[in-house]
């Protein structure tokens, strides 16, 4: 029976014995870095009143989000990585799994929402103040949110109702749902088919809202008649998919396909893109490279 358990080991990355200082090193300066330039953008946009349209305000949102995503796993692992202690209480699994699950699925909504927003403001930008009203802005994220709530309760129930008859081993850094699964002696075959149908249905849907979005964009884009203007519409697209194709494209890997369950030293590899990269790479790819925000930042400095 479950109960039985108290705690999990996280054995992820332990086959590298030599690396653990390196890992931890990484993750700290990476969850620096994430936690100081996510607050940098918050701090921009609210200090500016001129940013204070429905599209930085899903991008103060995310930041938000990336901050609490990142810290639910980040500093836990680099402290293990440094400290060699592995263990984690089974209620303290369940916890991180839980946030993480909530942070994640949010994560995706938020990028489904700001691709909506982008082409209602380029292919509908008459229009575009009416449509994203306030209201609708706060309905969106509060709507994400609930659809990550949704989410990470239906994953951590069916997880943490399987039995691990005294296993304790996670081939993993932190609580994942497929590598919890994988711990457990239970039949876990309706636990994959869950993960798959719901995960793979936001993935695939959140996905499908982008890309659809970003191509109606990409349409109206060629189509207008100055070469500046398409450069620079161009420009914030390309850098906005980088970070989506990231994102999705490690999702889609971990939790939207067949088998994502049965290759654990590649899942704690592809992990680091989702859990660590993306929220450390968002701020930068999404504002930093934004003329406007160059330009705050710039007035916020010489204050």
């Amino acid at each position: 029976n479950h109960t039985r358990i108290s705690e999990f080991l996280l054995v992820g990355f332990k086959s590298h014995p030599g690396s653990q200082l390196l890992l931890s090193v990484l993750f700290s300066t990476m969850y620096i870095v994430t936690v100081v330039g996510n607050v940098c953008m918050i701090l921009i946009i609210r200090m500016d009143s001129n940013l204070h349209t429905p599209m930085y305000f899903f991008l103060e949102n995310l930041s938000t989000l990336d901050i609490c995503y990142s810290s639910v796993i980040t500093p836990r692992a680099a402290l293990a990585f440094f400290l060699g202690r592995r263990s984690i209480s089974y209620n303290g699994c369940a916890s991180q799994m839980f946030f993480f699950s909530l942070f994640g699925t949010t994560e995706a909504f938020f990028l489904a929402v700001m691709a909506y927003d982008r082409f209602t403001a380029i292919c509908n930008p008459l229009l575009y103040p009416v449509i994203m009203s306030r209201r609708l802005c706060v309905l969106m994220v509060v709507g994400s949110y609930l659809s990550g709530c949704i989410n990470c309760t239906i994953q951590t129930g069916f997880t943490f109702s399987l039995s691990f008859c005294g296993h304790r081993e996670i081939n993993h850094f932190f609580c994942d749902v497929a590598a919890v699964i994988n711990a457990s002696c239970s039949d876990t075959l309706v636990n994959e088919l869950v993960m798959l149908a719901v995960c793979g249905s936001i993935i695939v849907g959140t996905a499908l809202v982008v890309f659809i979005s970003y191509g109606y964009i990409i349409i109206t884009i060629i189509q207008m008649p100055s070469a500046e203007s398409r450069q620079k519409a161009f420009s914030t697209c390309s850098s906005h998919m980088v970070t989506i194709c990231l994102f999705f494209g490690t999702a889609f890997f971990m939790y939207a396909q067949p088998g994502a369950t049965s290759s654990p030293n590649k899942s704690n590899t592809i992990s680091v893109f989702y859990t660590v990269v993306v929220p450390m790479l968002n701020p930068f790819i999404y504002t930093l490279r934004n003329r406007e925000v160059k330009e705050s930042l710039k007035k916020q400095l010489k204050r």
